[in-house]
């Protein structure tokens, strides 16, 4: 064997060894982090989604039968509004899950989103302005929780850290139209019971989420009240497909393959 081919072989199986050791330092991530960090169908399925809703803004502003919510009646004098979850539908946290350690703990997640300038997820500020602009109120429903801290005398430190995420990314919201769960007593991560407080002074017009939880009641593997009992991968197919002329007409729903309800469900 000449010389020749004895460096090239020990060039190759030295480089070889540096990856395998770069390989074996740098976490492998997730499938479905990695789709929604990279992969440009992500980004498509949210300026669709915000897309077909802009086209509907008017449509659904001007007709005053109209309600996103099955339930709600007597709504017509009422002055529209819109219900958007926050995380994965508003803000991109895909950076998170790309650093985050399990166990998944709130505090991870708030002292992460206080340190790092937020990202919006595809047309979402675009459609929220203009939503704005035409007079609709945007609530904002998320189930980040009110968790007291030590040394802080605020109940609630995390709803100025999500104003301050909202503002970042440039969406106009106040302390009146972000509602987080155990802000209060009765509103827990089931946000049904925060639906029903805006629509008792709103029309609500359009609904937007990445998880069931923000359209549909009884979602989740544990029940909340007012639900009886919690749900099964068999309940939330059924209750997707009983609701089925909404999807896309006044419910929006974002891909989310990384984390929510649908992971605990069996």
């Amino acid at each position: 064997m000449s010389r020749t081919t004895i460096f090239v072989l020990c060039f190759v199986c030295a480089s070889l060894l540096a990856s395998c050791k770069q390989a074996a330092e740098e976490p492998a991530i997730d499938r479905g982090i990695a789709w929604v960090r990279t992969a440009a169908e992500f980004e498509a399925l949210a300026l669709q989604a915000y897309g077909n809703a802009t086209e509907d803004l008017d449509k659904m502003i001007a007709d005053k039968s109209w309600s996103a919510l099955p339930w709600q009646e007597n709504a017509e004098d009422l002055p529209p509004a819109i219900i958007a979850d926050v995380d994965e539908t508003v803000v991109s946290n895909v950076e998170f899950q790309v650093i985050l350690e399990p166990p998944f703990k709130n505090a991870k997640l708030d002292a992460w989103n206080d340190a790092n300038m937020a990202k919006p997820i595809p047309g979402a500020v675009d459609f929220y302005r203009k939503a704005q602009e035409a007079g609709v109120t945007v609530f904002f429903v998320t189930n980040r929780p009110c968790e007291p801290k030590n040394g802080m005398q605020d109940p609630c430190p995390q709803k100025s850290v999500t104003l301050q995420d909202l503002i970042e990314i440039g969406i106009d919201v106040t302390p009146e139209t972000l509602m987080l769960a155990n802000e209060e007593p009765e509103w827990d991560r089931e946000k049904v019971t925060r639906r029903q407080e805006v629509a008792k002074t709103h029309r609500v017009i359009m609904l937007f989420g990445d998880d069931l939880g923000d359209f549909i009641q009884c979602s989740r593997e544990k029940a909340l009240d007012p639900c009886d009992t919690g749900a099964t991968i068999t309940s939330r197919s059924r209750d997707t497909y009983k609701f089925a002329d909404y999807w896309g007409e006044g419910w929006y729903v974002f891909p989310n393959p990384m984390h929510g309800s649908w992971t605990t469900v069996e």
